[in-house]
């Protein structure tokens, strides 16, 4: 599975928190856009954060590590903290996935249907994630491979 981290949507965290009846107390991230994520489950919500010193003392109900400091969350309770400012430091929200059959992935990289990209170290994948925006991650992104998004095609060909 898979979000998409760069599609905001016109919803915003304070118009989601009202809909599931959790009081936003923490007014900084009420006009914070939710992110489409993909066009599975549109309905469910998925938090991708960092852990945190608050997150490290507070287990949230479905957290899984994805990566060394980068974690993806589920549950309602991590909404709850972070409508009370307990939440983790830096997050994305987003409704719905991305989703793949067993093997559909692999196969579409193995076309060359990706470009995909290893970050060098948690500060770099996190500037990415948390810190550039929205329409500027595809480019940051490709920056890192070296690759001018002007070179690239949508048109397939054999040669």
């Amino acid at each position: 599975m898979g979000v998409v981290i760069n599609r905001p949507t016109d919803v915003t965290f304070e118009t989601l928190f009202e809909k599931i009846n959790v009081p936003l107390q923490n007014s900084s991230v009420a006009n914070q856009p939710v992110l489409y994520g993909g066009p599975v489950q549109p309905e469910r919500g998925f938090v991708l954060h960092t852990p945190s010193a608050k997150q490290a003392t507070h287990d949230w109900d479905s957290s899984i590590t994805i990566a060394k400091h980068t974690a993806l969350t589920t549950s309602k309770d991590i909404l709850e903290a972070v409508a009370q400012g307990n939440g983790p430091e830096k997050m994305l929200l987003t409704l719905g996935y991305a989703g793949w059959t067993p093997g559909q992935l692999e196969q579409e990289i193995a076309q060359n249907a990706w470009l995909s990209v290893q970050a060098k170290d948690a500060a770099e994948l996190n500037k990415i994630l948390y810190d550039t925006n929205y329409d500027e991650k595809l480019n940051a992104t490709l920056a890192l491979l070296g690759v001018d998004p002007a070179m690239l095609s949508d048109v397939a060909g054999h040669a």
